[in-house]
């Protein structure tokens, strides 16, 4: 979007949120990089330029505004619906990739050359994967620096600058203001005295409905895994460095997020991934006005627009879940996953208390007896094939899994239909275009709503609906009532 320069203008001087995280404006008078949604009167148009990403505004020797923090700003939506290099890549950065593995780590996972990776990121986001992950790293240390009181230090590894030095400096052009001048200028009641526990503030476009998202997170929470409690989802994070507590509470401008990290260094990554679970960088406007030109599903948005797909914070657990869940009720799929989650997690300390263990491991998993599984044999070969595969490498399911290619990876495994995969495409590897035509909830949303049920029938009836199926589904389901539909009291 950023080279369409009329349009870029007319968004800035509308201050029109919808556009924070799809472009940057970078302002030649005053050497600043602004979000849209900016409050400052709007420069001329001459005096505007516009880039793709906050690193390339860095790159071009800018710094970031200090009035509208545009390093605050929701993702980009492109990340979320696009299945190419580029957006895996950027996934895979987000995820902290280039910080733990470098870009030769980056480039194995998309399975390119490092001068391919840097040469399609610089082509369209105008910075290399270097720049792009030096520009979180930056956004991590203003955080830390803000919300808690560790040492300057710390907080410079933690977000995961080689150097006090380095972390100095970047912090410096980045900000126009030393480390230690962002902590004075920081909100007092900001700032946190409990050693690795933060409170922060997740943005996203307007509108969203909570009411499917967490309604689905807690009807579906495994117990000692998750839960829901005053006002919140929590649950517990295996994370590169070590685990972690998050609770996310629905607000009505930002989702209120409390992390308890074990090591610091996983601020990023708790994040990225929180944000994916809630599927916080949507773009829900584009979504919702796709669906409302069917004539059937455009009163169900009209009632409640902005419903997000509730995602996964560890694909291989959900995909276990998923199995779990086959042709059974969510009391029982809950009852399963707890025996595994006794049985076989790894047991971790809860500061609040009421969390017990993190979901086991594939590796941890690939070791039980499948006779000690109280399910029916050809559900247990299932699940331990699934592991074993999941355990060995042969099968990967994260954010830079190439969603075709997975499904029918999936699809090739014994027990594994067209639902299970496309449930794990739809709410593990992100797809938003998967479709559930076999779903009971789904079928029987379809009949009441004078849709065709038959599955054939359905797909192609909603071939209108492309490229955003999976938020169909949720507008579906939503027309029963399942308590996943409702936000809990």
């Amino acid at each position: 979007m950023h080279t369409d320069t009329e349009r870029c203008v007319r968004a800035v001087r509308s201050k029109d949120a919808r556009f924070d995280g799809w472009f940057f404006t970078a302002v030649l008078t005053t050497g600043i990089y602004c979000r849209p949604s900016c409050p400052v009167v709007p420069p001329k148009p001459g005096n505007m330029v516009f880039h793709p990403s906050a690193a390339a505004c860095q790159q071009a020797g800018f710094r970031a505004c200090k009035r509208c923090r545009p390093d605050t700003s929701p993702g980009s939506p492109e990340w979320n619906h696009r299945a190419d290099a580029v957006a895996r890549a950027m996934r895979l950065i987000a995820d902290g990739v280039v910080d733990r593995e470098g870009v030769p780590g980056l480039a194995a996972r998309l399975g390119y050359s490092t001068r391919q990776v840097e040469r399609q990121l610089l082509a369209e986001l105008g910075a290399g994967p270097l720049a792009l992950a030096r520009a979180q790293r930056a956004r991590t240390a203003r955080l830390l620096i803000e919300t808690t009181d560790l040492p300057m230090a710390q907080i410079a590894f933690a977000a995961g600058f080689s150097s006090v030095r380095t972390f100095n400096d970047t912090v410096r052009e980045v900000y126009a203001l030393a480390p230690g001048e962002l902590r004075t200028r920081a909100p007092k009641q900001a700032l946190r005295g409990t050693p690795g526990t933060l409170s922060l503030r997740l943005p996203f476009r307007a509108p969203l409905n909570p009411d499917n998202l967490f309604g689905h997170l807690a009807a579906t929470a495994v117990p000692g895994v998750e839960e829901w409690r005053d006002g919140a989802y929590r649950r517990t994070l295996r994370l590169p460095y070590g685990h972690g507590v998050v609770a996310l509470t629905p607000r009505p401008d930002h989702i209120a997020c409390r992390l308890t990290l074990g090591d610091p260094r996983d601020l990023t990554v708790a994040i990225s991934r929180c944000r994916r679970l809630l599927d916080l960088d949507a773009d829900p406007v584009a979504v919702d006005e796709q669906l409302r030109t069917d004539p059937v599903l455009a009163p169900l948005v009209g009632r409640a627009p902005g419903r997000r797909v509730p995602r996964t914070v560890d694909a291989a657990e959900f995909a276990v879940r998923a199995v779990l869940g086959q042709q059974v009720s969510t009391a029982a799929a809950r009852t399963h996953a707890a025996r595994l989650v006794t049985a076989h997690g790894t047991p971790v300390d809860d500061p609040e208390g009421g969390l017990t263990h993190l979901f086991p491991s594939p590796g941890a998993l690939a070791a039980l007896d499948p006779e000690a599984l109280a399910l029916p044999r050809t559900r247990r070969t299932t699940l331990t094939t699934l592991v074993r595969r999941l355990a060995d490498g042969d099968l990967h399911l994260g954010a830079d899994s190439d969603w075709s290619e997975t499904r029918a990876r999936l699809l090739a495994l014994p027990g594994f239909g067209p639902w299970t995969a496309d449930v794990i495409a739809m709410r593990a590897l992100g797809d938003p275009d998967a479709f559930l035509p076999t779903d009971l909830g789904v079928r029987r949303a379809a009949r009441e709503l004078g849709l065709p049920s038959t599955p054939a029938a359905l797909t192609a009836r909603a071939a209108a609906w492309r490229p955003w199926r999976a938020y169909a589904v949720q507008y579906l389901w939503a027309t029963d009532n399942h308590p996943v539909n409702f936000l809990p009291t």
